[in-house]
């Protein structure tokens, strides 16, 4: 039988007391089970396919538009109608996983999303495939978010770090490496590849799912819809999502961008106010009263829009204004992929051994310093140097990002874990959804297109990255200890500079 404990961990009883050592391989918490593993992994997996599927397309605007017979204008509303579906419901798949059980939520996401890029694929009209991208975000909304939920809420604190590790790096990953993909399989193959790939992960995940996913406790609860948080919350983030959608385009209607931008304010700033009053908010606002957490939502979300705005400038650079070929371009942008990955062994280790706040501080200062850079650069500058800058904006990437992925809830309260994860894959990807049309804006601040657009675009991404490097230095020198482990000696030594 197995049975809950703190902290969410499991363990299979042996039909004696005390604790069933050699069938869990899980003592107090202190190891990973196989289980708890797979499932990170899964998810990780989920959350690859969802962030590849978000980027991939853009580079296949031209053929869908020919192949559907539509403008290439048009078809941006296949990438915006998938982002404004995350960003819409995001925050009610809280509510739904604790309505009808987090095991049911994430099968059915999984099977949504496979069935939808069928669809995608099979679409004969431009009107077919936005319908079938907004089944995608749909299954997409619940998916991550619940996996996600699903590897915290299990989690033993000291476990955090590194589960929430193996979930965070194909994010990273995805969009980086989306421009190359989606140039190859467009040159060696047709756009209906690019979801069709996701039909045999699809299956993967799902029958693993099947075998490998419990609900967790506390699922099932019948509190009552939030009717009005999700009028507010969802209409105000659907319209933001709309309004960047309308800014990147080449020449944006001043007046319906102006009116969905201003609108999409007014609506949130309305949510804000009524989730902080009533009793049963679509999104508990209530866990910002941790100070890491805190620090996450308004330095993390910040980090994000610089972040992912990278995978986007640096292209688009190489190939309008160096006039490198996509295949070039995206070459040297996979060396980003190969900064994340390249660090991924020592994040935890050197985390361990310095802590949350050295470590956040070092990232957040370490981005502003490289973007900076990015705007030195031009078409002489040496390619060696380009893909150093680039893979050092991948380290910093991984390991800020990791981090805000990671001390914010190392000192939740296990009964807020689940409101909390809602709230910041929410953020997240709203800021991942509006970091193009920032850096869109910002180059059309430079002139839009020459050497200044390009080095305003990135001056200013600087700009915004100091931001998150200033709420690290005032972030606690104790933050997410709770999730770190130490040596003894380390220990003995932080608690003796802590006590009275």
């Amino acid at each position: 039988m197995r049975s809950p404990g703190p902290g969410g961990w499991r363990l299979a009883q042996a039909g004696k007391p005390g604790w069933a050592i050699g069938t869990s391989r899980y003592i107090m918490g202190l190891v990973i089970t196989p289980r708890h593993r797979n499932t990170a992994l899964l998810v990780a997996g989920c959350f690859f396919m969802e962030m590849l599927d978000g980027t991939i397309v853009t580079t296949a605007t031209p053929e869908i538009g020919k192949s559907l017979h539509a403008p290439p204008a048009s078809v941006g509303l296949v990438v915006t109608a998938y982002l404004l579906t995350l960003g819409v419901l995001i925050p009610l798949s809280g509510w739904l996983t604790r309505r009808f059980g987090n095991r049911v939520i994430f099968l059915t996401a999984i099977a949504l999303f496979t069935l939808a890029s069928i669809g995608c694929a099979s679409s004969v009209s431009l009107g077919m495939l936005v319908g079938m991208r907004v089944l995608q975000g749909a299954g997409g909304a619940m998916m991550v978010p619940v996996g996600r939920n699903m590897v915290v809420s299990m989690a033993d604190k000291r476990d955090l770090l590194k589960v929430t590790s193996y979930v965070v790096w194909p994010g990273l990953i995805a969009p980086v490496i989306a421009p190359l993909a989606g140039g190859l399989i467009t040159t060696y193959a047709t756009w209906h590849w690019m979801f069709l790939i996701n039909v045999p992960l699809g299956i993967v995940a799902f029958t693993v799912a099947t075998r490998i996913i419990e609900n967790l406790p506390g699922t099932g609860v019948t509190a009552p819809l939030d009717w009005l948080g999700v009028l507010l919350t969802c209409a105000g983030l659907g319209g933001l999502t709309y309004a960047a959608h309308l800014v990147s385009d080449a020449h944006p209607p001043v007046a319906e961008t102006t009116g969905f931008g201003a609108g999409s304010a007014i609506l949130l700033v309305l949510a804000i106010r009524h989730l902080r009053r009533t009793p049963n908010p679509l999104l508990n606002l209530g866990t910002l009263r941790v100070h890491t957490f805190r620090i996450t939502q308004r330095g993390g979300t910040l980090y994000y829009t610089v972040c992912g705005a990278m995978p986007f400038l640096l292209p688009l650079e190489f190939q309008t204004l160096f006039g490198w070929s996509p295949v070039k371009s995206g070459a040297v942008t996979l060396f980003i992929f190969v900064g994340n990955v390249g660090i991924k062994p020592a994040t935890t280790p050197l985390i361990n051994r310095f802590g949350f706040r050295t470590f956040l501080i070092a990232s957040t200062v370490g981005t502003v310093t490289v973007v900076a850079l990015l705007a030195l650069i031009t078409a002489s500058t040496p390619i060696p140097l380009i893909a150093l800058l680039a893979m050092a904006q991948g380290v910093f990437r991984s390991t800020g990002m990791t981090t805000y992925s990671t001390v914010g809830f190392a000192d939740t309260p296990p009964q807020d874990v689940r409101d909390a994860s809602t709230l910041l894959a929410t953020t997240q990807a709203m800021a991942t959804g509006l970091s193009v049309a920032v850096a869109t804006v910002f180059l059309r601040l430079g002139g839009g297109t020459g050497r200044t657009a390009y080095i305003t675009a990135f001056l200013l991404l600087a700009a915004i990255a100091v931001g998150p490097a200033v709420e690290a230095v005032r972030m606690r020198r104790d933050a997410g200890d709770a999730a770190r482990r130490r040596s003894s000696a380390a220990a003995g030594k932080s608690a003796a500079t802590q006590s009275p």
